[in-house]
């Protein structure tokens, strides 16, 4: 086993090394759970389509299975043309539907700008900022393969 830039064995390297190749092994995990969640879920759209389209031609609405009831449901769905956003966000509040419009900061793209105006600021939040965000520091082991 490597020490990598620790300066040699420490006492608690090998509990280290331990919970660095747990903490792999459980990434690893995640990943192929994460993998096989993404192929079931593609079969189970699949063969929700398929049974909805041979309820449909059978014109049957609904019926028992093994204890469970199978029934069509219809909904609409939209969104925004692309590129037309600002257009129809415009259109629903004259309307009346301006309710229906917010708008949102992506809290990665928030996190990234509250650090940079920190740096800027000797390290502390603007003043123009103080109360309005949340700001905390997360500490975790990133994992990535080593060159050979």
């Amino acid at each position: 086993m490597e020490a990598g830039n620790l300066g040699g064995v420490m006492p608690d390297s090998e509990k280290m090394f331990e919970l660095a190749e747990r903490l792999k092994e459980l990434r690893e995990l995640k990943t192929a759970a994460e993998q096989r969640l993404q192929e079931i879920n593609e079969k189970i759209d699949e063969t929700d389509y398929r049974l909805s389209e041979l309820m449909a031609e059978s014109e049957t609405q609904n019926f028992t299975r093994s204890g469970v009831m199978f029934y069509l449901i219809t909904k609409t769905r939209a969104s925004a043309v692309a590129g037309r956003k600002d257009e129809l966000y415009a259109a629903l509040k004259k309307a009346g539907f301006g309710d229906l419009v917010y708008e949102t900061v992506h809290a990665n793209s928030l996190s990234s700008f509250v650090k940079e105006r920190i740096e800027e600021n000797e390290d502390s939040l603007p003043d123009w900022l103080s109360g309005l965000v949340n700001v905390f520091e997360k500490t975790s082991v990133g994992v990535k393969k080593a060159a050979k």
